[in-house]
């Protein structure tokens, strides 16, 4: 039927073919064949066995989104026709990993790679392409879809023969064995950097192999062992190898992607983003979503009339079975501590906590399996936690996510407890700090972390949203914990003071968390579109929008005093001085609550270093109100200014107190009682470093255009020369008082004049300051070092002491700074 429907649709062609065969048939045989006849298409035939002759009955088939067929050592997947080109999520994670690989920020669970792919048959091959969904037309069938295709060719990550098609040839199989065991650089454990820095030479084949492979109505799950060569491994150098289990997971993407919502940036969500050449804009649109899970109301009538409602399918999350059996109720309650928002959203019982099954309940459960969420507890020295998430790039939905929280994190918290609130709170007075304190701890932190994968990011605001003082009231406390948004780091309440009672002192979930959760997850009746929905949207932000609790501030914001990582109340000045008034207190008593107890000093020199860690973050809150900007995210209707320099009066206070604070000698940080028990030596090290950093931080490039910046848009501004000058006046108090300088002082005026050669002399053509750029060099900054300089050196010269140490300072300063200013002599 075939043939004959060519030669009636074609005649021409045939006709022509045929004479073309008739005249070769006359001509003389030649005597070498060539090289470049291509292969005809019955050879081509021939490659493809029959199904019987591939998949014989010694296979062993599991029947799933493909079929999966092993026949000894070799794999087999038989792929349907109907979900060839169909788009699938695919993530690599480790799932067994050697001590110390990536330096113990990687782990068991680690996600390695996210990639959407899609299998394509062309010709008689099986083609693996990696698919992007960063250019789109939306409308495909604009004209313009041509040319986004055409300029985003998908790269083929790897191209199989096709050994057979099945009796029915509605299906068709590849040998996966040799990629699944070959070292392939997208789904590998092993990036270039880690291969770079052990000295990878190459895949062992000998010692690498498929584990297994076990196929689900939805997804494919691969296991695979391998062994690397390597010069210098993480662990067990004499072995010189890298060995490591990896989980390759497949899962099928929705036929029908979850309707996107618009991100807004005065609301905190991860996101995702797709440049739309078929939008009508007169440009190439950029669509912004949020990563959010699809939670759909069981009862879409109901919901509408604004009954709580579950979700077709809730949020599920298992528990490690490695978990502590003491920890595994903290760890449920944090899980589920967001109930709560989502019934703000509409939804009831949407996220829930569960053990993992056992082997006899389900002998197929994988933490690495894409279909499970999991709170994997990690056997690591490693202090932290995290909380990714996978998502479909086409729409932002979350498909899957692991909370990864590592063994010896609950440690940096029952620290940070002593350090930050034993001045006020005898209950953390001690190393063993009680049970329910730290389970208490753990679930807020836990929490926080589910937070992150729901899609929520930090809210560095959400402290500033509450008065200084409210810090010390405990009904206000314990209403209101220590932050807006439970996603704050805010961690400790350190404003505290001895005698205050009823404090809370570990974060809560707040009302931002609340607000947040319902405007990205309350579903809007009738919006059939992203579009439709950006109205009801809006209402909601502009009705919050002058609630200082229903701010978002952004983390990586470095000018912003509202948005500061570890920092709680509005008013750094105050919060620092009521932090580092309990922080002297701890410190008089650290020997007492730790190397008293124990007859043994490791932990007293390991809360030392912590301490001065606090000192220098609530110095650093205090910092960033010198040249520092509010950013208040808003929309031209509403009032006011995106951007506001902060007043002088405060800039001018703030280093004023950082010089009775910091640059004035702190004493207290010097305790004989702790110093000369933890080292021999590097005492006076310890606080130059300390102070250096926040004098280079306060004298750096951004600052001081920041402050320059301000003489364009204020009438009464702190300008850079105020600041240069003021801190140099403090810095320098003992050039005009003739006073000695101290060991410490010395060190400071040294970094001072260190950080001016900086300023002046480090080729650089632009400065950054937040996201606008200014070119140094023919701007104010020189001018005003170099003048500084210049008078500091006349101030140097004429400086009388009695001392001898700090008459030698000087004379050395004063050499430092001609130097400087006449590197040629």
């Amino acid at each position: 039927m075939a043939k004959s429907y060519y030669i009636m649709k074609y005649p021409l062609v045939v006709l022509t073919a045929l004479l073309v065969v008739l005249g070769c048939a006359n001509q003389k045989p030649t005597t070498k064949k060539s090289t470049n006849t291509p292969t005809s298409s019955a050879s081509k035939d021939d490659k493809i066995k029959p199904y019987s002759k591939v998949i014989t009955s010694a296979a062993k088939t599991d029947d799933g989104l493909f079929k999966v067929h092993q026949i000894g050592e070799k794999y087999y997947y038989e792929i349907p026709n109907a979900v060839l080109q169909k788009d699938m999520l695919w993530v690599s994670r480790i799932a067994q990993i050697p001590s110390n690989l990536g330096g113990g920020y990687m782990n068991a669970g680690s996600k390695t790679n996210e990639q959407v792919v899609h299998w394509v048959r062309f010709q008689d091959k099986i083609l693996l392409k990696v698919k992007s969904y960063s250019e789109v037309a939306l409308d495909t069938s604009a004209a313009i879809n041509n040319s986004v295709l055409v300029n985003n060719y998908e790269p083929t990550l790897y191209a199989f023969d096709i050994e057979a098609l099945s009796a029915d040839s509605t299906a068709t199989v590849i040998d996966v064995t040799k990629f699944l065991s070959s070292d392939v650089q997208a789904i590998s454990g092993l990036s270039s950097r880690l291969r770079k820095s052990y000295k990878v030479k190459n895949l062992d084949k000998d010692r690498s192999f498929i584990n297994n492979i076990k196929t689900f109505p939805e997804n494919i799950e691969v296991k695979q062992d391998f062994t690397y060569n390597a010069s210098e491994p993480p662990s067990n150098s004499a072995t010189e190898s890298i060995s490591l289990q990896m989980n390759q997971s497949m899962i099928l993407l929705p036929e029908e992607p979850m309707q996107p919502r618009l991100f807004d940036p005065r609301v905190g969500w991860f996101t995702t983003s797709q440049i739309d050449y078929s939008s009508e804009a007169l440009k190439a649109d950029k669509k912004t979503y949020i990563r959010r899970w699809r939670l759909e109301p069981k009862d879409p009538a109901a919901y509408e009339r604004g009954e709580l409602v579950e979700p077709i399918k809730p949020i599920v999350y298992y528990l490690d079975p490695g978990t502590p059996e003491s920890l595994k109720t903290y760890i449920k309650q944090g899980i589920e501590d967001w109930q709560k928002p989502f019934e703000t959203a509409g939804f009831k019982n949407a996220i829930i906590a569960k053990d993992a099954p056992t082997k006899e309940e389900d002998p197929d459960f994988s933490p690495e399996d894409i279909r499970y969420s999991v709170v994997r507890y990690v056997a690591s020295t490693t202090r932290n936690a995290v909380g990714p998430s996978v998502s479909d790039p086409r729409s932002g939905e979350i498909i899957e996510s692991d909370i990864i929280w590592y063994h010896n994190h609950l440690r940096s918290y029952r620290n940070r407890y002593l350090l930050e609130t034993g001045a006020a709170n005898p209950s953390a007075r001690t190393l063993d700090t009680n049970a329910e304190e730290i389970g208490e701890m753990m679930r807020q932190v836990i929490a926080h972390e589910v937070g992150h994968a729901l899609g929520f990011p930090h809210n560095m605001a959400a402290s500033y949203a509450y008065n200084v003082e409210d810090y010390r009231d405990g009904e206000f406390t314990q209403n209101n914990g220590i932050a807006a948004s439970l996603m704050d780091y805010a961690r400790y309440n350190y404003i505290a003071q001895p005698g205050d009672e009823n404090i809370r002192f570990v974060r809560q979930m707040g009302p931002y968390d609340h607000y947040a959760a319902n405007w990205g997850y309350r579903v809007i009746p009738n919006a059939n579109s992203p579009e439709a929905e950006l109205q009801t949207l809006n209402s909601w932000i502009l009705e919050k929008a002058n609630d200082p609790k229903y701010k978002f501030g952004k983390q990586s914001s470095s000018f912003d005093p509202q948005s500061q990582t570890e920092a709680i109340g509005n008013n750094p000045i105050k919060a620092s001085t009521y932090g580092i008034k309990n922080l002297k207190y701890v410190a008089e008593n650290l020997p007492k609550w730790t190397s008293d107890q124990t007859n043994d000093y490791a932990d007293l020199e390991e809360l030392y270093g912590e301490l001065l860690g606090v000192m220098s973050r609530y110095v650093g809150h205090v910092v960033t109100n010198v040249g520092g900007v509010y950013e208040n995210l808003k929309t031209p209707e509403q009032e006011g200014s995106v951007y506001t320099v902060v007043d002088k009066d405060t800039q001018k206070q703030s280093v004023s107190w950082l010089h009775n604070t910091i640059f004035e000698t702190p004493q207290w940080l010097i305790d004989k009682a702790i110093v000369q028990n933890i080292s021999e030596s590097g005492y006076f090290e310890r606080l130059r470093s300390l102070q250096t950093r926040h004098l280079n931080n306060l004298l750096s490039f951004d600052r001081i255009g920041r402050l320059i910046n301000a003489e364009t848009t204020e009438n009464e501004y702190y300008s850079a020369l105020e600041m240069l000058q003021d801190v140099k006046r403090g810095i320098f108090n003992e050039v005009t008082s003739g006073k000695p300088t101290d060991l410490y002082r010395r060190n400071l005026q040294r970094a001072f004049v260190e950080q001016m050669e900086y300023l002046l002399t480090e080729e650089m053509s632009r400065g950054r300051y937040g996201e606008v750029y200014y070119t140094v060099d023919q701007s104010d900054v020189r001018a005003l070092v170099r003048g500084e300089l210049k008078l500091l050196e006349r101030q140097l010269k004429s400086a009388r002491s009695s001392n001898t140490l700090t008459k030698y300072h000087y004379d050395d300063l004063e050499d430092r700074i001609n130097l400087i200013l006449n590197p040629e002599g």
